[in-house]
């Protein structure tokens, strides 16, 4: 019976020593396991931020590109719309009454007389005015004015651009904030 007795104690010893060992590796178990979820978490917060991050970073992008486009879209309209007013006002000019395109024509007859003595007017096939009508030397038919004359010294040396479209597009450029601003301000 010694013997048993010294069995049921090795036994008794060794489930002890067992059972504290599976106890620490339990423990060890769950400190590793509570590490790891420790970094889990850690890695997933890191994660979400950053993925988060890339989320506004991508949202900003993209409403500044459609705030871009649609900038691009408002101002090709009112290119659009700018094109179409001085078309309007240079057919309006273009087709204004004899009488008065006359009046105007005299007129720019009598300021490019400071620089041209006895001018040569060069008009439109459409206007049938005189040298006489104008106060002009002569007068020549050009088709490609549209409106408006062209003075030119006798020996052509000086020229006088008084087309509507010409000095309509100095006006225009000279001008176009300001009729920009009436426009869309």
């Amino acid at each position: 019976m010694a013997l048993d007795n010294v069995t049921k104690e090795i036994t008794a010893s060794a489930d002890r020593q067992a059972g504290e060992i599976r106890s620490q590796a339990e423990a060890e178990v769950r400190a590793i396991q509570a590490e790891a979820d420790a970094v889990i978490s850690d890695m997933r917060e890191k994660e979400d931020k950053r993925l988060k991050e890339a989320i506004e970073r991508l949202n900003r992008q993209e409403l500044s590109s459609a705030e871009l486009e649609s900038k691009k879209i408002v101002l090709s309209k009112r290119k659009e719309i700018l094109a179409k007013a001085f078309e309007t006002v240079l057919a309006d000019l273009e087709s204004a009454p004899r009488d008065i395109k006359l009046e105007q024509y005299k007129e720019m007859v009598a300021s490019a007389k400071t620089v041209i003595d006895k001018p040569k007017a060069v008009i439109s096939p459409k206007d049938d005015f005189t040298a006489k009508e104008l106060g002009v030397r002569s007068v020549k038919a050009d088709p490609k004015i549209r409106a408006g004359l062209i003075l030119q010294s006798e020996d052509d040396t000086v020229e006088v651009d008084m087309q509507y479209e010409t000095l309509l597009q100095t006006i225009w450029d000279r001008e176009i904030k300001a009729l920009s601003d009436i426009l869309f301000g």
